[in-house]
């Protein structure tokens, strides 16, 4: 996704150490509250699956929707010659509570954000219609755009979905070769669906104008990081097999822009 590498990719001394996910305290009537107070404080929000639930308004059905992941086809834009990433692509626009699934279109981002893969068109295969039709996939955009909404203030929010698995069938596989980054967004989704045969792929977040960062794994299926794209970078780590098998890591990816999608020109 984007390309801010910098000495941040090293957590430096004064950076805080959480190995394990620092979890957003919620009200369960209110849930909203806590999470856009962490945003704008600290410009992240990490979320277990029965918060990031009461977020959205209803269950996430990570069960049903796993089967997705097992047919991702190979991103062929790999620039590091790895064959470790495959991946859906979809587009979206929230305006309100109306949420419209746009045509097809290219993946594109500046290399301002993408050093590594930016400047090009990436054409990836599209959501699945089973996925797109979900009750409970148009209840998890929409409540990002309300968090974009009460972060940024109320806009036509642009709304990009990926559908990461990073295998292990090589021997590592990298979910960010970029390393630590921005996306050119105004607000990052990034939940784990699922996770199998590996070690490694720590999450690291770093404050965008200071040497502070946090770091921990995440492991249960389900949890949600929120970032604030102005306000920090993040990055996660290779994985590696357990074992023989291999191993995978499935993720799902969602940024939300108020300008319109990367390559578009800005709204009037």
């Amino acid at each position: 996704m984007g390309g801010d590498r910098c000495a941040r990719c090293t957590l430096r001394a004064n950076s805080v150490r959480s190995f394990t996910p620092p979890l957003c305290a919620i009200d369960a009537d209110h849930p909203e509250r806590a999470v856009d107070d962490a945003l704008v404080s600290s410009g992240y929000s990490v979320l277990d699956r029965q918060s990031m639930s009461a977020l959205v308004g209803r269950p996430l059905p990570l069960e049903d929707w796993s089967l997705y992941w097992t047919d991702l086809p190979p991103d062929h834009y790999l620039r590091d010659g790895g064959r470790y990433r495959r991946r859906r692509y979809g587009c979206f626009v929230a305006d309100d509570a109306s949420l419209v699934h746009t045509e097809r279109r290219s993946h594109w981002q500046p290399v301002e954000y993408n050093a590594l893969h930016g400047g090009i068109e990436r054409w990836f295969e599209p959501l699945t219609p089973e996925l797109v039709d979900d009750a409970a996939w148009s209840a998890l955009l929409l409540s990002l755009s309300a968090r974009a909404s009460a972060l940024r203030g109320k806009e036509r929010w642009f709304i990009e979905a990926h559908q990461f698995r990073i295998d292990t069938a090589d021997g590592i596989g990298r979910p960010t070769p970029e390393g630590a980054h921005r996306d050119g967004v105004d607000l990052v989704a990034v939940m784990l669906v699922a996770r199998s045969n590996v070690r490694g792929g720590e999450t690291r977040v770093f404050d965008a104008d200071s040497p502070r960062g946090v770091r921990f794994t995440i492991e249960e299926p389900g949890t949600t990081i929120l970032l604030d794209d102005e306000k920090v970078l993040h990055e996660s780590t290779p994985i590696q097999p357990t074992g023989a098998t291999p191993g995978h890591r499935d993720t799902l990816v969602i940024t939300l822009r108020a300008d319109g999608f990367q390559g578009d020109r800005p709204s009037m």
